[in-house]
């Protein structure tokens, strides 16, 4: 396991942008955003957002332009990158140098992977994710394009039979990790655990909508927001059928080790270990 002094912060899509109520957490003070700030360095740093996986960027960019102003910040630029060739332009790799943070917005995570993946830019990121206390960012697709392993696609109403779940290659900022989002809402669970059927020595991780991890050094992350975060543990498995199947087939596994994180929630790659929040302290 590679040791960064960057930081990763997946989130399972739709967090609150602070255009309406939200009952269960304050926006500039616990939203998910103001973490994303807040590990960044605060309201003087400069973000990068990058709406590659969106098919209507103009507005997801101004979406987050909106969000971070009202948080503070108004050093945000809005780095829209369609085509190969812009990201391994100067203007672009400049913008990623000076940055203190990058955020991935929502949308087709393969767009990402192709758009990105092997270029001077993802060279760039990665290089400042390992060696500085560098932010990235990410939200639904821009969550799922971190790991290595990336679930590009795959019907729920068909998951856990072989062949349902599309894995491609990601950025592989975090190696370790399956990342799947809008995961209670839009019932991925199937499509999760035949993930890591297909990859045991990986966790699974499924998280809700206006939910998401800061991940530190590759190992430790902290769950934040105001829904759930399901983690997959297949290490232990003592029965997985999946390798043995063809496609179309129902898949069986047993001893697939399954953990339910919340606000507050901590746990660590490295020896499994989770921290639950005293229930006076968590979000209720």
């Amino acid at each position: 396991m590679t040791l960064t002094k960057g930081t990763l912060i997946p989130i399972g899509g739709n967090e609150d942008k602070g255009e309406t109520e939200n009952e269960g957490l304050d926006f500039i003070e616990e939203g998910i955003l103001s973490h994303v700030l807040k590990e960044s360095g605060g309201s003087d740093s400069k973000i990068i957002i990058i709406p590659t996986a969106s098919s209507i960027p103009k507005r997801v960019g101004e979406n987050y332009l909106n969000a971070f102003y009202k948080l503070g910040c108004t050093d945000v630029t809005v780095l829209d990158i369609t085509k190969r060739t812009q990201s391994d332009a100067k203007s672009s790799i400049e913008l990623v140098e000076e940055a203190n943070c990058v955020m991935f917005s929502g949308g087709n995570q393969s767009r990402i992977s192709s758009i990105i993946g092997g270029t001077r830019l993802h060279e760039i990121l990665t290089q400042k994710f390992i060696n500085e206390n560098f932010v990235i960012a990410g939200t639904s697709a821009g969550a799922m394009c971190m790991a290595k392993e990336m679930i590009a696609g795959g019907s729920s109403t068909e998951s856990m039979l072989k062949g349902a779940v599309i894995m491609k290659n990601g950025l592989s900022l975090i190696p370790d990790l399956i990342i799947d989002t809008h995961f209670i809402r839009r019932g991925r669970f199937g499509r999760l655990a035949e993930a890591v059927a297909i990859h045991p020595k990986l966790i699974g991780i499924g998280l809700a909508e206006d939910t998401g991890l800061v991940i530190k050094k590759c190992n430790e992350f902290k769950v934040i927001g105001s829904g759930m975060v399901i983690i997959f543990d297949a290490s232990e498995l003592i029965h997985n059928t999946h390798d043995q199947l063809k496609d179309g087939t129902p898949i069986s596994m047993s001893n697939l080790t399954t953990h339910i994180l919340v606000n507050g929630d901590q746990f660590s790659l490295n020896d499994k270990k989770i921290s639950m929040l005293p229930i006076h302290e968590a979000f209720v």
